[in-house]
């Protein structure tokens, strides 16, 4: 079961997060967002994590020429595409970038995410499904009807994110079959810090019911 802490913001954080057994985390590379974190400091964060940890930036309707500069100044090992991008433009940065992770995020408003996701499964590794807010891309802490997505079962991997937490998740593997978990706002006590407590509390529930989750 993969777990992405995102929206970390410092080294200590990152540290601290990845000690636990965390094996992914995210970086907003989106300026206007209070967990923003410049591509120097994601860069000098990555040089001081184990080379196994995933490391993945969050795009909102960036530009290739944006995205690019920021993945070879930083050392990202993925990407991650949380705005209207088109399938056309993630299959022009898996033709720059052949070998890193390309996630696309869905936003759920109705039943017709599903059809949105299937769009992309031939152009990228990952699918994430968040919940729809109007002009807000990710980091709602709000659920979408997880019931409408119960036997959602793409031919890639996908992780669910929007209001996850150590209240809801046994509720969310028991409702879904998705591979992980994006988890940003409900392991913070505020955004871009992180609150470690809550980040074990929510590991420790997961190995409670290891059993039940993904591979």
């Amino acid at each position: 079961m993969r777990l992405k802490i995102c929206g970390v913001t410092n080294i200590k954080q990152a540290q601290a997060i990845t000690d636990f057994g965390v094996d992914t985390i995210g970086f907003i590379c989106v300026r206007k967002s209070p967990r923003y974190v410049s591509p120097s400091a994601i860069n000098e964060i990555i040089k001081q994590l184990p080379p196994e940890i995933s490391t993945i930036g969050v795009f909102v309707n960036e530009t290739i020429e944006n995205i690019t500069q920021i993945v070879n100044e930083t050392g990202l090992t993925g990407v991650q595409l949380h705005g209207e991008e088109t399938p056309q433009f993630c299959s022009s940065l898996r033709e720059i970038f052949p070998e890193i992770e390309i996630i696309k995020a869905i936003r759920y408003k109705d039943s017709g995410a599903r059809q949105e996701a299937e769009i992309y499964l031939p152009v990228v590794d990952t699918l994430l499904i968040d919940t729809y807010q109007k002009d807000v891309y990710g980091g709602t802490g709000k659920t979408f009807p997880w019931s409408q997505m119960s036997d959602f079962r793409p031919s890639r991997p996908w992780l669910l994110a929007g209001g996850v937490g150590a209240d809801n998740v046994v509720e969310a593997f028991e409702t879904l079959t998705c591979d992980g978990l994006d988890i940003s706002s409900s392991v913070e006590i505020s955004p871009g810090q992180k609150d470690l407590t809550k980040i074990k509390e929510l590991l420790g529930i997961l190995e409670s019911i290891k059993n039940k989750l993904p591979v």
